[in-house]
């Protein structure tokens, strides 16, 4: 196996060696290797921004992570933010922070999971930048995606009475981060597999915004609580859960029960699943049902309702308790 460093091997080679392996489209005018890259937009689209970064020891520690898990999560979390907005992802930047000492092999690697998961979705890396760190490795991403205009789904559009779902299960990737820092165990394999590469949810964000069944949409990077909070102050509504609706899967719940946590509020707290929250209309169950035939084996469920109190709560049978304030990097 070969030991060379990014030192050993050159910022021009390194360059050389990223844009070698990357694709190209026919909108693509100019790509890389000149001083930043030209698109032709699609028409009748509006085009749908994000970026992101990811911090070794903030978002991912090496010691677990795999070189091809850090890359598929550079751009699953960009992706997920796409989906969020009901857009279409097309492009990418990507830029990569790396210490000098760092072996090759692991942005090869790094490499091997973006561009897989980049394939998948077809979008195209149009450029990007590479810089020394004299500590962390950081992988930074803009992504560009389209949107019909009309189609756009964003926080701010939750009224009373709305409904409110989440795609898949939520709770998983917590679960899978703290086993994978205990030394990790088979038996929640799929949840540290939901941690190391989340599923950003495109499909079901086009879905919701090409049918317009979703009122309002946020992705769950910092846990169903923080997102919840969110539509709602943007919204100016309220939220009430209800805790024995949440998709929680056993062996999560079984997980915090073994370990003394409230399981209610500990996965209301968690983030990294990258699932979908969002709301519709009552006199829209009609698209949403569409939404639903066209979605395969992804379950949607309704967990709650938005209210015109402004209170953000959580339903038990036994009480009603706010809803926890989700992940923040500064506190």
């Amino acid at each position: 196996m070969s030991t060379h460093t990014i030192r050993d091997l050159g910022e021009r080679a390194l360059i050389a060696r990223i844009t070698a392996r990357l694709g190209t489209a026919s909108w693509v005018v100019v790509g890389p290797g000149d001083d930043a890259a030209v698109i032709a937009p699609e028409r009748g689209a509006l085009e749908v921004w994000t970026t992101d970064v990811q911090v070794e020891d903030v978002h991912f520690d090496r010691r677990f992570s795999p070189p091809d898990a850090i890359g598929h999560r550079a751009l699953a979390v960009n992706l997920s933010d796409l989906a969020a907005m009901g857009a279409r992802p097309r492009a990418a930047l990507l830029s990569l922070v790396l210490p000098p000492a760092l072996e090759v092999r692991v942005v090869d690697g790094l490499l091997d999971g973006f561009l897989a998961l980049a394939d998948r979705h077809r979008v195209t890396i149009v450029g990007g930048n590479i810089s020394r760190s004299p500590g962390p490795l950081m992988i930074d991403v803009t992504a560009v995606g389209s949107v019909r205009p009309r189609r756009a789904l964003t926080r701010a559009s939750a009224r009373p009475g709305d409904e409110v779902y989440v795609t898949g299960s939520i709770g998983d990737a917590a679960v899978g981060l703290a086993s994978l820092r205990q030394g990790g165990t088979a038996s929640l394999a799929a949840q540290q597999e939901r941690y190391l590469r989340p599923e950003p949810r495109v499909r079901a964000g086009l879905l919701l915004g090409a049918s317009r069944a979703a009122s309002a949409c946020m992705d769950l990077s910092d846990g169903l609580a923080d997102a919840v909070r969110q539509v709602a102050a943007a919204s100016q509504a309220g939220i009430t859960l209800d805790a024995d609706a949440l998709p929680v899967a056993p062996d999560v719940r079984r997980w915090h029960e073994q370990n003394g946590h409230d399981a209610i509020q500990a996965v209301l707290a968690g983030g990294d699943d990258y699932e979908l929250m969002f709301t519709v209309r009552r006199a829209h169950r009609g698209r949403l049902r569409h939404v639903v035939q066209h979605l395969g084996d992804l379950p949607l469920t309704r967990i709650g309702v938005v209210t015109r109190d402004r209170r953000v709560v959580v339903r038990t049978a036994h009480d009603e308790r706010p809803v926890p304030d989700g992940f923040s990097h500064f506190e």
